[in-house]
């Protein structure tokens, strides 16, 4: 079930397009909310991610520089499970539409006035994005330079500590992030797949090509070598069952 959250204050329209959008497909499940407090309400109490967001960027029609859409927008993106999750827009001033591009990663806009074919048109390809990220592989959500970048955990091979931050080894890249540590990065990776072998060092266990707890050392797929702190060699024979 795709679940998208529309945030419209004109109870009239909010009550059309929730209608368009749920005629669209049986697996779509619309939650209409009419004001920013509703709104994060309705994120708050989400037992599971919303897939898809349709905000009205305007919720208050007396003062046209109202924004409270983008505001709610900004609020989603800084969550981490809707780093990516598609954002659409629905204005009525095409002066808004540059600005919710570049501030909060729009995926589209929906320009009033619209109608059924439009909104059907938008749902069948958020349908589509909500069908391939039901299979998609874990990831982790960084920040470099103020722009989020996604890394599939199967992509990763070790993540080690430098000044200031980390490195993420990739399986063809590299990338130094900053301002992040091995600590706040740990409870958002696999515990089944990463392995911290060193206070400064963790690594995915696809990617170990061969283990000696004995001398401390770790050989990876990529040729590199690895050292296993002294404090964490019972703790990673414990978790690989080795005693």
């Amino acid at each position: 079930m795709t679940r998208i959250l529309i945030l419209e204050d004109s109870k009239d329209s909010l009550k059309a397009i929730t209608a368009m959008v749920e005629k669209v497909s049986d697996r779509v499940c619309a939650v209409p909310v009419e004001s920013l407090e509703e709104a994060r309400a309705a994120l708050r109490q989400a037992q599971q991610p919303f897939q898809a967001f349709l905000l009205d960027i305007n919720l208050d029609k007396e003062n046209r520089d109202d924004i409270s859409g983008i505001t709610f927008a900004k609020e989603i993106r800084t969550k981490r499970e809707y780093a990516f999750t598609p954002v659409v827009m629905i204005t009525s001033l095409a002066n808004m539409e540059l600005a919710a591009y570049r501030e909060i990663h729009c995926y589209q806009y929906l320009v009033k006035p619209y109608n059924e074919q439009d909104v059907a048109k938008l749902i069948g390809k958020l349908l589509f994005i909500s069908q391939q990220g039901e299979t998609r592989d874990a990831f982790v959500v960084v920040k470099k330079e103020g722009i989020n970048y996604k890394l599939f955990c199967k992509d990763i091979m070790y993540i080690k500590a430098i000044p200031r931050g980390v490195n993420f080894v990739l399986a063809k890249e590299e990338l130094k992030v900053l301002y992040l540590s091995i600590r706040q990065l740990l409870p958002k990776l696999p515990d089944e797949k990463f392995l911290q072998i060193h206070r400064m060092c963790v690594v995915n266990q696809d990617y170990i090509d061969y283990m000696d707890i004995v001398n401390g050392l770790i050989s990876m797929k990529n040729g590199s070598r690895l050292e296993i702190g002294v404090t964490y060699k019972n703790e990673i024979k414990k978790k690989l069952n080795m005693i």
